[in-house]
């Protein structure tokens, strides 16, 4: 498939959708009924310091989340389905983002926690978004 014939084949709902599903996993995710207490620690993060700057950490976020979306649309493709979402969802979270991040975290000598936290979120994130996009073809 050419470039032209894949950007075509979005589904921008889907991807609206899916970058959309990221704050609503990270909300529950980072919320004090599962990892917040225990994740402010490890980050060595105040309260005071989450009030800083929320604006443009939410703003850049949705667009980070917005691109991720539209890369995951891209790789899985026009023809994928909720279980291949879903699963190359799980492929990337985990192999890509999760074990990334753990390379930097040790060398920056960071808490397995942290990495599990933040990691986690990632691979859960994937694999909804991969969902999402998958339904939508």
């Amino acid at each position: 498939m050419d470039m032209e014939s894949a950007f075509a084949s979005l589904n921008w709902l889907a991807i609206l959708l899916a970058s959309v599903s990221t704050f609503m996993i990270g909300g529950a995710w980072y919320s004090p009924l599962m990892f917040s207490k225990k994740w402010m620690m490890e980050a060595e993060i105040t309260e005071e310091d989450l009030k800083q700057g929320q604006a443009k950490v939410f703003g850049l976020s949705f667009i980070f989340s917005f691109v991720a979306a539209f890369v995951l649309a891209m790789f899985l493709g026009p023809e994928a389905d909720v279980v291949f979402g879903i699963t190359a969802g799980f492929m990337v979270g985990f192999a890509w983002v999760l074990l990334s991040m753990g390379t930097t975290y040790l060398f920056e000598r960071r808490s397995f926690t942290l990495l599990a936290i933040n990691g986690g979120y990632h691979v859960v994130s994937f694999m909804i978004m991969g969902m999402i996009i998958g339904l939508f073809n």
